[in-house]
């Protein structure tokens, strides 16, 4: 690499600054996905691109491509990016770290006048915390890779009621252009994806690494609206042998489940499992014993097997704690992902981009999900880069050191100079 290639810092502070002016929403930042927030933040991205004469375009789902043109403009690009939109009341730095360290790394090589062998764009990517805004997975990538479902159009937002289709035409984009799935890209126009991203966890932060080079995605198996069906009675004048309490069948149902995650732990099973929603419906009362209770249960793990592990305790547990109980349990539908590894030339070139620009660095595999997972399981190769923070994610509290966005735009930066040529 160039010895003069070096990230723009202070174009990234400045955007970090412009992104939480613009989307602080007297608690945290709120960038909605489709909505005035992220639309903001895509705005004031692309002003700084083209001030950059950065080539930008928007694609049919709103996709925002920022590229700086390689010698060869029929080569395949790299890709950096990752997305704009956050969760209500949540932090500066998720996702909008991968956009601007893009952009610090790109704007990086326009200031040292270097042109790069193949095109490098920029992507911010709509859409990604659609968990929180529409009930459907990476929209905005899933989109741009031409494999976003028709059908997921349809979708509401959940605070607005109003359809993903109808939410990207009232920002001038083509939802039927969309659904006609013309993806812009794919592996036959695509070198890699990577996306930098804080960790969201502690792992960095504990162990005093600033970055971490991600070795896959987990996949998943969901209950979103799962039930327990029981009997409503006098609190005070129902003995306990005469009682169907779906709260305590369900408090059991969790109980036994955190034990067995103990219990594949220790057999070196990497996995988590979280009762999303755990509690009583609304038509409880004080002095009503409850006949009904509702949970969400979120299993994951980059290993199938371990998911698989843990829901086949759940439904072996069941029949035992309807039959003591008294209760009924319905699971309604689940739902489910497959993992999504990263690619291992990614990785490894990542690493020696971290061991030349001497940056401490640990392999570990992800939490959460990210469009990197889209990429993957279009045949693109993906990777990913976490920046250790602080204060985990999806809460106004979060929170990155400059220095550590620093040293993962370092890593970036040797990587994609020497991955574009």
């Amino acid at each position: 690499m160039r010895a003069n290639l070096t990230p723009d810092l202070a174009l990234a502070a400045r955007l970090f600054d412009g992104l939480a002016e613009r989307g602080f929403d007297g608690i945290g930042i709120t960038r909605d996905a489709y909505g005035p927030g992220e639309q903001a933040a895509h705005d004031l991205v692309r002003a700084t691109a083209e001030g950059l004469r950065l080539e930008t375009d928007i694609d049919p789902a709103g996709n925002l491509y920022m590229t700086l043109p390689g010698r060869d403009r029929a080569a395949k690009r790299l890709i950096l990016g990752s997305h704009l939109d956050s969760v209500a009341r949540g932090g500066n730095y998720d996702g909008a770290a991968g956009v601007l360290a893009g952009l610090a790394v790109v704007g990086g090589m326009v200031e040292a006048g270097w042109q790069p062998a193949r095109d490098i764009t920029v992507l911010a990517l709509r859409a990604e915390e659609a968990g929180s805004w529409f009930p459907t997975s990476y929209p905005g990538s899933r989109a741009a890779l031409g494999r976003l479902p028709a059908e997921a159009l349809a979708v509401r937002r959940l605070d607005t009621g109003r359809t993903l289709a109808e939410h990207m035409r009232a920002l001038g984009f083509d939802p039927d252009a969309v659904a006609a799935g013309g993806g812009r890209l794919g592996p036959e126009n695509t070198a890699a994806y990577v996306e930098v991203h804080i960790e969201q966890g502690p792992v960095l932060d504990s162990e005093q690494i600033p970055v971490g080079i991600v070795t896959g995605i987990p996949g998943s198996r969901r209950l979103r609206d799962a039930r327990v069906l029981g009997e409503y009675n006098h609190s005070g004048a129902t003995p306990r042998r005469y009682r169907a309490d779906a709260a305590i069948a369900l408090a059991e149902l969790a109980h036994r489940l955190d034990d067995h995650w103990a219990a594949l732990e220790t057999q070196g099973h990497a996995l988590v499992a979280t009762f999303c929603v755990l509690g009583t419906t609304d038509d409880a009362g004080f002095t009503k014993i409850p006949g009904k209770a509702r949970f969400q249960l979120d299993v994951r793990s980059v290993q199938p097997g371990s998911v698989d592990a843990m829901m086949d305790r759940l439904h072996r547990l069941i029949p035992g704690i309807e039959a003591r109980r008294g209760v009924r349990f319905v699971l309604g539908e689940e739902t489910a992902s497959a993992p999504a590894p990263m690619d291992p030339g990614i990785q490894a070139g990542l690493a020696a981009a971290a061991a030349a620009a001497g940056v401490a660095c640990r392999s570990m595999a992800s939490g959460g999900g990210h469009d990197a997972a889209a990429f993957a399981a279009a045949g693109v190769p993906a990777g990913m880069l976490f920046v250790r923070n602080q204060n985990g994610s999806h809460n106004p509290n979060e929170a990155m050191r400059p220095e550590d966005f620093a040293a993962a735009c370092a890593v970036l930066m040797r990587w994609a100079a020497g991955a574009a040529g």
